[in-house]
């Protein structure tokens, strides 16, 4: 019985990094269906006549859809666990990004790219990073910024595949392609899936004399300040990155740049990204992750000021 129970400690040791693998496949695919935007914006436009400001919306839509979509999905993960959500979201993702392509109107292609695609792609953020988390008692900075490194891959090989498609096909016909790539690779993936053993095990006993802090309950912890502070500070940080990302590939298209050199400058900037993840992963299981969260911030506004040139 105690080898067994040694055996089932040691699966789970050696299985953990499964699920962070297979927990960076699929952002990375759920980012580079949602991301390949970018790259189709300028051929959408000049085929349909769609205005620029349109197509981008959709974008905005996406946005809001996968923070909303990450509470519908955050829920239904804690409740059925995480790898049937992340089925869902798959075959999802997959169906939003084709409806999409077969949009006859700007108003149908919003609603099927930003608002199908954006809750899809939420079905993987969330829940994987919750899922990864709760399989690591140790080294969990490092793991979670693994499967956000697997996101950041996204830049360096969905989108240069998105613009060596687009320039072989029509707009439509890329999109289909990687949405049968995004359906035909995630299946599989989150069928690797699976929920986190039990955290009670895991959680340190209380220690004697000392009264355990009753848990906060979901209302309670909406209105801490932890909480509000840290979606303050996530909208921010997103909205100072995401506006500059993905417009890079239409501004440097327009400067007269080939679209493959243009995609190279937004692939670099995913490669300084999963980079970052990495390192600030390390720093943060080293001195923590406050520390590290406040200098990764300051360095990040510092930096944003370099657009103005």
């Amino acid at each position: 019985m105690r080898f067994l129970s040694a055996w089932t400690r040691a699966l789970q040791a050696h299985y953990r990094w499964v699920i962070v693998a297979a927990g960076g496949m699929l952002g990375c695919l759920a980012i580079g269906g949602l991301f390949s935007l970018p790259v189709f914006l300028r051929p959408i436009a000049q085929d349909t006549g769609w205005s620029s400001t349109g197509i981008s919306t959709a974008m905005t839509l996406a946005f809001v859809a996968l923070a909303l979509g990450s509470i519908a999905w955050g829920t239904l993960s804690d409740r059925f666990g995480p790898r049937g959500v992340v089925l869902a979201g798959s075959v999802l993702l997959a169906a939003g990004l084709a409806l999409a392509s077969l949009a006859p109107s700007l108003w149908v292609f919003q609603l099927c790219f930003g608002g199908v695609v954006g809750f899809a792609a939420a079905a993987i953020f969330a829940p994987m990073m919750a899922c990864v988390t709760g399989w690591f008692d140790t080294r969990r900075s490092l793991a979670v910024s693994l499967v956000s490194a697997g996101m950041g891959m996204a830049p360096m090989t969905m989108s240069p595949l998105a613009a060596w498609l687009v320039q072989a096909h029509d707009w439509r016909t890329a999109l289909q392609i990687i949405a049968a790539l995004v359906g035909a690779l995630m299946l599989p993936l989150a069928g690797l899936v699976r929920r986190p053993p039990a955290l009670a095990q895991a959680a340190p006993t209380a220690a004697p004399g000392r009264a355990q802090e009753p848990a906060l309950s979901i209302g309670q912890a909406l209105r801490s300040a932890p909480f509000l502070i840290l979606v303050l500070t996530s909208f921010l940080s997103c909205a100072t990155h995401s506006g500059p990302i993905f417009h890079t590939v239409s501004y440097a298209v327009t400067c007269g740049i080939p679209l493959m050199a243009a995609v190279s400058i937004y692939s670099l900037e995913g490669l300084a990204g999963m980079g970052g993840r990495l390192v600030f992963g390390l720093l943060g299981d080293r001195f923590g992750a406050a520390r590290v969260l406040v200098l990764a911030l300051l360095a990040q506004a510092i930096v944003a000021l370099g657009y103005v040139a």
